[in-house]
């Protein structure tokens, strides 16, 4: 069951009708928790959805219908807790499982998502707070994050909610909350609507704070290139991204396009990366598709990779930095893959990308998403001739697409 065709052809003959003929079915009302998690589980509840894996031997498969339960559950304890459409909550999850089934729950409610990575001292997480305005921080429970978690507090006045993953002096019990909320939720009447903000991402520029990149409801529709096009995902696919869950990355790789394409997501909950262990992960748990970025994949070749039973991996992507011809040559004599690249932002979905409709070209990013009206301008907004350097811009003359961000925030 696919419910990408919804929203999308899915089977282009060629890179030139997908380049020409692409366009994506954006309803007047879309909810990612709503119309992909929830209907999924409504049609095939006990299709799986997510392998989730740590270095400490635990290990657990939730279907469709599992994301639905928990992610109402938490709808439940949030809404008593007091939280409204259009508050902001600050998740400090790290890739625990609790990460995704509290987001889908901030979706069904209308609370700005406000991802942060767990590398965060008081002073980034005070200005977070603060330029967001969040009213509520859930995190994880460990001491040097509860610890930096608490010492922000006296200088946000906004943060009336406060919750980790069990139990801790001065904090919710999350883990409790969940277990003790209903299962059965009622959705709210007035529901988000598509230009509603749905997620901010923290994004440093060059000079300054770091901005917030608001995005809207019909983010997740930007991502329909990603999981089907570049990550080539269905039904029967068990997908690996690497990223945490801080970093706009995981929503590329690890949430929205991947789902919506029917894929299971496999998470490997990490705090130090170690090639062999992810290699022996990949083998045991039989992982098809593989995205990293392009440091990750400098140390898989410097392992034996041909001792590794890889056969099940049948696609793999980079993205995040250049990824040098050599790794891509090395990576591909060991497993008979090739790595396929993809540039984008966390203002956007992917710009440029290697689509599985493209024979890659080592060194290159890609080609144009035939998403956006892409073109490339010097510094007086003109066209630049082939072989000069331009700026990759998005016209937005004839329509905003789903996926570009909305503005920084604030």
């Amino acid at each position: 069951m696919r419910l990408v065709e919804r929203y999308t052809y899915a089977d282009y003959a060629s890179l030139s009708d997908f380049q020409e003929n692409y366009s994506v079915n954006i309803p007047s009302s879309f909810n990612f928790a709503y119309d992909v998690i929830d209907e999924y589980a409504r049609l095939s509840p006990g299709q799986r959805a997510m392998i989730w894996v740590n270095d400490a031997g635990e290990s657990h498969m939730f279907t469709f219908g599992d994301l639905k339960r928990y992610s109402d559950k938490i709808a439940n304890a949030l809404a008593q807790a007091g939280f409204k459409k259009g508050d902001g909550m600050l998740l400090l999850l790290k890739r625990r499982y609790e990460y995704w089934f509290t987001a889908l729950a901030l979706q069904k409610l209308g609370i700005i998502q406000i991802p942060a990575t767990a590398q965060l001292h008081a002073k980034d997480i005070i200005y977070r707070l603060n330029a967001s305005g969040a009213k509520g921080v859930i995190c994880v429970d460990e001491d040097e994050i509860t610890s930096h978690v608490l010492a922000s507090l006296p200088e946000c006045p906004a943060v009336e909610y406060v919750a980790c993953l069990g139990e801790r002096e001065g904090f919710v019990n999350f883990t409790k909350a969940i277990e003790d909320a209903s299962d059965i939720f009622l959705p709210f009447e007035q529901r988000a609507r598509n230009q509603d903000v749905m997620l901010m991402y923290f994004t440093s520029g060059t000079t300054g704070q770091p901005k917030m990149v608001a995005h809207d409801f019909t983010y997740p529709l930007g991502h329909l290139i990603t999981g089907r096009f570049w990550h080539n995902l269905n039904e029967r696919s068990i997908h690996l991204t690497t990223a945490d869950s801080g970093w706009a990355k995981c929503g590329w790789g690890k949430f929205y396009g991947q789902w919506i394409a029917g894929a299971t997501q496999f998470i490997y909950d990490f705090d130090r990366f170690d090639a062999r262990k992810m290699l022996e992960m990949m083998v045991r748990y039989r992982v098809s598709s593989f995205c990293a970025p392009p440091t990750i994949y400098r140390y898989l070749i410097k392992e034996d990779l041909k001792s590794y039973d890889l056969s099940a991996l049948k696609w793999a992507t980079a993205a995040g930095e250049p990824l040098n011809p050599e790794v891509t040559t090395q990576f591909f004599k060991a497993t008979g893959v090739t790595i396929r690249e993809g540039f984008g932002q966390s203002e956007t979905t992917p710009l440029l990308l290697s689509s599985c409709f493209t024979i890659p070209k080592p060194g290159s990013a890609g080609v144009p998403s035939p998403h956006y009206n892409i073109k490339l301008l010097d510094g007086d907004g003109r066209e630049v001739e082939a072989g000069e350097e331009g700026e990759i811009c998005v016209d937005v003359s004839k329509g905003h697409p789903a996926g570009l961000f909305i503005g920084y925030y604030k």
